[in-house]
């Protein structure tokens, strides 16, 4: 049958039922998913080094068979080593910290690896990327059919040698099963004709402008590209596209938001809000008074507001948004804070009761756990209007919930929640005002991305009284005395966490667990009280030790990222996470503001394996969460750290910011215009780009409610 984008890959040439199957775990099932299905990075292999070559201090690529290969123990770190030889000779190259490697790179296989070269007792490659080239068995084939009169093999054969030295090779997701050069060949082979199917959507006017490449050209670029630059420059063209249709919705729900009249305009009354400021012990920084500045604008509005309260670890969001509510209140309506877990309400619920105690005010607690009675009268008095001020979890936005006069929405940790529970509850009032709350700071232009819908606020200072923190990074060689501090800190009457990135051993990784930390610490001070938690306990669980640990019972907890976000222990004051290598920055960040959160000096020690990296220098040298989210987001790209938005739709793969920024603002502009003029996008010309951006984002026909 002739083939179509819809066509099921399984009827592809060279993939049959058995491919299909594996190509399904990657997201892969048609024809145009396989077209879609581009690299994820590229090995330069247009200048490939004999071996022998590759001097100390240059970087290099090259083609090598592994010869032998071992691990290491180097004190306390465990070092992967494969020796690879061609026609030149051998080198030797180094993977600290990465034994795993053991399990995938064989004796036989033809790797091209790329990296610099550096003296340890003789030359040696620590390659930032490699891949594999043959399989043993291939190579074994390859060997018999170009052996040379000499008996001399090339480097990794004549027939791969002509396929990759001279090229940029594409490196495609992969699965066990089904290696990437399985699908770069399967790509290959039905790349022509893939391609002649992909239509184009975009206005020419409009790639003009921005001297993008068509379509068909930008598809061929990246999945066979000549040299970096042309491959960039499909990339470009990709990224402008889901950058534009990412815009175009934003810009509609923009002016959707704009436009909605929730028919409440709330007057400053200064009564309930003046009380509060003149009872609090501490002046507002600068950034709290220009967010409540922008904040009481919004409501005072006859539009509805809808913003983003952002604000770094510490700078006192909660307190901005008990003004909010308080607001709301004097207008007569009631207010809701809603947290994504029971621990977190229950904090957030003892700091407002603490704040609002001079006001005679007392915040209502709604959660799951509570008895059907407790439920029964709380349901009564927030149908009733008697609970004024309201805090609660999920459970705020069960159908059984109901609200006498909603003016003020306030949903903490937004990203925690979805679309629909996050509408569930807003729905619950005649069009409340909306008012946000992440403690992930985020660049500019990721916030234009992510956020382009709302109005942002944002706080960068911190309150005074919060304790200062010391960030170290030591290796293995100083573990014995990091544990010594921490004892040193629990017998002052301090807490302490430690943090790991897997919960259990296992062969596959390997890494510290958090069950086995917590054994070996137990062990180690019979006399303190240890506690763990990680993801695989239930919540309740979960509550049950950290309430512990915050009522001082436990002395030091150890864990996995579960306490990320949430837990506030003003007593603890070391934070000591091993294997920070394998967190990103911006995680990192959220985990050493755990502590800090008294007015003790805090410390957070990262325990790393191997040369520190300089990713974590660049870490220990700030505590500024936007730095360092700029850092992560250089270092991961957008589409790792966009987190649970992505439940409202959002795929971001092609772009990368900053490099990408001016793109970005370019698409933005383009798409506001777009919407001005059409906001439906209904008009004979936009219904292209109105199809493509709901084949992106299915969600967004609310958006555009005709069709």
């Amino acid at each position: 049958m002739p083939l179509r984008l819809d066509t099921p890959v399984k009827f592809l040439k060279g993939i049959g039922e058995r491919r299909a199957e594996l190509f399904a775990k990657l997201g892969v099932e048609t024809a145009q998913d396989l077209l879609w299905h581009l690299p994820h990075r590229y090995l330069d292999a247009s200048a490939v080094t004999p071996l022998a070559e590759a001097r100390v201090g240059g970087e290099y690529a090259c083609i090598g068979r592994v010869v032998a290969k071992k691990v290491v123990p180097l004190r306390r770190l465990r070092v992967f080593r494969a020796v690879l030889r061609d026609d030149s000779g051998v080198l030797e190259c180094v993977w600290p910290g990465q034994a795993f490697l053991d399990r995938s790179i064989r004796e036989g296989q033809t790797l091209l690896v790329s990296g610099p070269v550096r003296f340890y007792h003789g030359r040696q490659m620590a390659p930032r990327e490699f891949v594999v080239l043959d399989e043993p068995d291939e190579a074994a084939a390859t060997e018999a059919a170009h052996t040379s009169p000499t008996g001399r093999v090339g480097r990794e054969g004549v027939a791969d040698k002509a396929h990759v030295v001279g090229k940029v090779l594409p490196v495609y997701p992969a699965t066990e099963g089904l290696s990437h050069k399985t699908i770069r060949a399967l790509i290959d082979r039905h790349l022509n004709d893939l391609i002649a199917l992909a239509e184009e959507t975009m206005p020419a006017e409009v790639l003009k402008r921005l001297s993008l490449p068509p379509l068909a050209q930008a598809l061929r670029a990246v999945h066979h590209p000549d040299d970096v630059a042309q491959a960039e420059q499909g990339r470009q063209r990709l990224a402008f596209d889901e950058l534009f249709d990412l815009q175009l919705t934003l810009a509609r729900a923009r002016t959707l938001a704009k436009t909605a009249r929730a028919g409440i305009r709330f007057e400053p009354k200064r009564d309930l809000t003046t009380k509060l400021r003149e009872s609090l012990p501490f002046e507002f920084t600068a950034g709290q008074k220009q967010a409540l500045k922008e904040i009481v604008a919004d409501m005072g509005s006859p539009e509805r507001m809808h913003r983003l309260l952002m604000g770094d670890v510490g700078t006192g969001k909660t307190v901005v948004a008990l003004f909010a509510m308080l607001l709301a209140v004097e207008n007569g309506y009631q207010a809701v804070l809603m947290a994504p877990t029971e621990l977190l309400a229950e904090q957030h619920a003892r700091t407002l009761a603490t704040m609002l105690a001079p006001l005679g005010i007392i915040p209502e607690v709604v959660l799951g756990r509570h008895s059907a009675p407790e439920k029964q009268a709380v349901r009564k008095r927030l149908k009733d209007g008697g609970a004024r001020i309201v805090v609660g979890t999920h459970a705020l936005f069960q159908e059984s919930v109901e609200f006498r006069k909603l003016g003020l929405v306030v949903i903490d940790e937004q990203h925690r929640f979805g679309v629909e529970q996050r509408a569930a509850l807003i729905g619950k009032g005649e069009g409340p005002d909306v008012l946000l709350l992440t403690a992930t700071p985020i660049p500019r232009s990721l916030a234009l991305t992510l956020y382009g819908d709302l109005d942002v606020s944002v706080l960068r200072e911190r309150p005074p009284g919060r304790g200062e923190i010391t960030t170290g990074v030591r290796t293995a060689a100083g573990r014995e005395k990091v544990w010594g501090f921490v004892r040193e800190q629990v017998d002052t009457g301090r807490q302490a966490y430690v943090v790991l990135p897997i919960i259990e051993e296992s062969e596959k990784a390997d890494l510290r667990a958090a069950t086995t930390m917590a054994e070996e610490l137990a062990a180690r001070w019979p006399d303190v009280t240890v506690g763990l938690v990680h993801g695989r306990l239930k919540a309740e669980e979960r509550d049950v030790v950290m309430r512990r640990f915050r009522a001082g019972e436990l002395q030091v907890l150890v864990s996995t990222t579960v306490i990320e976000v949430g837990i506030d222990v003003p007593n603890a004051t070391v934070m000591v996470i091993d294997h920070p290598e394998r967190f990103g920055l911006a995680q990192l960040h959220q985990l050493r503001g755990r502590v800090g959160r008294g007015g003790n000096a805090s410390h957070c020690i990262l325990l790393a394996e191997g040369r520190i990296p300089p990713r974590l220098k660049a870490f220990a040298a700030t505590q500024d969460g936007f730095k360092i989210a700029e850092l992560d987001l250089e270092e991961r790209g957008m589409g790792d750290l966009i987190g649970a938005r992505q439940s409202g739709g959002l795929t971001i793969r092609h772009a990368k910011l900053p490099e990408d920024a001016e793109l970005l603002q370019r698409a933005r502009e383009m798409a506001t215009a777009v919407i001005a003029k059409d906001p439906d996008l209904t008009r004979p010309a936009n219904k292209e780009l109105r199809a493509r951006a709901l084949a992106r984002y299915p969600r967004a026909v609310e958006l555009f409610r005709v069709g």
